[in-house]
């Protein structure tokens, strides 16, 4: 997945955001231009599922909103059942009748692995449901981002993030888009 393709489809956005973990950045990845098309939306998670296709779990756990596409596209290419969580009160959850069991093996899936924050978040509830998390699938990760689980995406990008009293932008007086 090239660069300007991202460009182009209006994924990559350059500028001023807020992440959802708080932090600011220069860039912003907004991967619901390419999920809005699912001929697309199969064609870039292709890319994850030949990754992931040869490991050993049993359900794909999307994070809502972002994370839902995603889980479902790779769990319709690979033919693995898909369930998501939500935030409840500020905390990760299960809803919706979702269960998982004891043991279970887990594949977690969002839209970009920017911070880590969600990806964390979930990892922790599976591992308080006894589940075995296996690893996250995305569309786009951050270059040397750490969650403590192996990260399979269609593409790496450097992407950098400022704490809002070292943010370089907010000392410009940049003003900030909204990238959702």
């Amino acid at each position: 997945m090239k660069i300007e393709t991202l460009k182009e489809k209006e994924i990559l956005l350059e500028g001023h955001f807020i992440l959802s973990s708080g932090k600011h950045s220069d860039k912003y990845i907004q991967c619901a231009k390419l999920l809005q098309y699912p001929d697309k939306a199969e064609e870039f998670l292709k890319i994850v599922v030949n990754k992931v296709k040869t490991l050993d779990f049993d359900i794909i756990v999307g994070s809502a909103i972002g994370g839902i596409i995603v889980a479902y596209e790779i769990g319709r290419q690979l033919g693995k059942p898909v369930i998501f969580t939500e935030r409840k009160n500020g905390k990760m959850t299960l809803r919706r009748g979702f269960e998982i069991k004891e043991g279970q093996k887990i594949l977690i899936a969002d839209d970009v692995v920017a911070t880590g924050k969600t990806s964390k978040e979930i990892i922790e509830l599976f591992e308080s449901l006894m589940a075995k998390v296996i690893g996250v699938a995305c569309i786009v990760d951050k270059e040397g981002i750490d969650i403590g689980y192996p990260i399979y995406s269609c593409r790496k990008l450097n992407l950098k993030s400022f704490e809002e009293k070292d943010c370089p932008l907010c000392k410009k007086d940049l003003p900030i888009r909204e990238g959702k």
